[in-house]
């Protein structure tokens, strides 16, 4: 029987109590619950999110040639499928229908995957691993502001995500050519802006007084840090 990488066993994530960035990996979980949104928002958007990585890293493995490198996208799909099915289930225990809680989200985020989505299969590859990375840690954060239900989100958002295997292939192709240097990071520069804005949009308000931007600053200063490393793993100028 065929074990498909979303059906795998995954050691569980450690339960996240303490509010620091040593136990929420890449960006500090802050309080600043009167800015976040409400608890449906919060896991209709990082339900949708999971779906839409999975969907469009799908969509990279028709067109890929290398039989390794299409194992390596569907390790990926499956890892994202994986957490959105999880995400799924908490819904669901919850009582709420997911699919109800996810809808008033597919426009925007449809919206955002096509304006992410590179005309070369490597900026698209590039987009997933950069926005997924930027918008998992941002919901990570978010996450320390709603209870066991935001802790059960933390720990699903912490499993294994698959994504260094794209990370192979991108410094392969580099390695290879190198002007995929320069295109690629280009690419992630843009992707940025996208990001933010998807970001900005999550938060309760529509705008901001200075006390509150200073309460989110420490996290977007987090996830502009956090997005340059992951730049500089793959050899590229963030």
């Amino acid at each position: 029987m065929v074990t498909w990488p979303w059906q795998r066993k995954r050691t569980a994530p450690r339960t996240l109590k303490v509010r620091s960035r040593g136990d929420f990996g890449d960006v500090s979980r802050v309080d600043f619950e009167e800015l976040a949104p409400a608890v449906d928002t919060f896991l209709g958007q990082a339900a949708y999110l999971q779906l839409g990585y999975f969907e469009t890293l799908s969509e990279l493995i028709a067109p890929t040639p290398e039989l390794s490198a299409k194992e390596s996208i569907s390790r990926a799909a499956g890892a994202a499928l994986f957490k959105h099915q999880e995400i799924v289930a908490v819904i669901r225990e919850r009582g709420d229908d997911p699919l109800d809680l996810m809808l008033p989200f597919r426009e925007p985020l449809d919206a955002f995957r096509r304006a992410t989505h590179g005309a070369r299969h490597l900026e698209t590859m590039l987009s997933v691993h950069i926005t997924a990375g930027m918008l998992d840690d941002f919901y990570l954060a978010l996450s320390g502001g709603y209870g066991t239900t935001g802790d059960r989100v933390a720990q699903i958002l912490q499993g294994d995500d698959d994504r260094q295997a794209l990370v192979g292939l991108l410094t392969d192709a580099i390695e290879a050519d190198e002007q995929w240097r320069d295109l690629l990071s280009l690419w992630g520069r843009r992707l940025v802006g996208d990001t933010l804005l998807i970001v900005r949009g999550a938060l309760r308000p529509q705008t901001l007084d200075a006390a509150e931007e200073k309460k989110v600053e420490p996290v977007f200063t987090d996830l502009l840090a956090a997005h340059s490393r992951r730049m500089s793993a793959i050899g590229l100028d963030a």
